[in-house]
């Protein structure tokens, strides 16, 4: 992991980029943290990064961890259930037509 100072990241901010492949790059202000540069290599690293500082997904994780605590989740299996049902609702015709390995013409 490297630090460096605000001003030493924008004076050479490709540089840091750079070293950000290898680790985190802690950014400081006055000696203290204000940032980190993280690697991201590709749309569903910046994505897990984004969700994982997401405020209303927290509160909803946490309210769904909540219920799970007082006995209200549901079992493994129905929610994959859902899910699966939810995905084929959103799937048009056509597509499921295709997965099956049928073609509509």
């Amino acid at each position: 992991m490297k630090v460096a100072t605000q001003d030493e990241v924008a004076a050479n901010f490709v540089e840091y980029v750079k070293a950000a492949k290898l680790g985190p790059v802690v950014v400081t202000s006055k000696g203290k943290p204000v940032a980190v540069l993280l690697r991201a290599e590709d749309q569903e690293d910046l994505e897990r990064l984004l969700m994982g500082h997401s405020a209303k997904l927290q509160s909803i994780l946490e309210a769904a961890r909540k219920r799970f605590r007082e006995g209200r989740g549901i079992p493994h299996q129905r929610f994959w259930q859902e899910v699966e049902a939810e995905n084929a609702r959103k799937i048009p015709a056509r597509n499921r037509t295709e997965e099956k390995g049928r073609t509509r013409r």
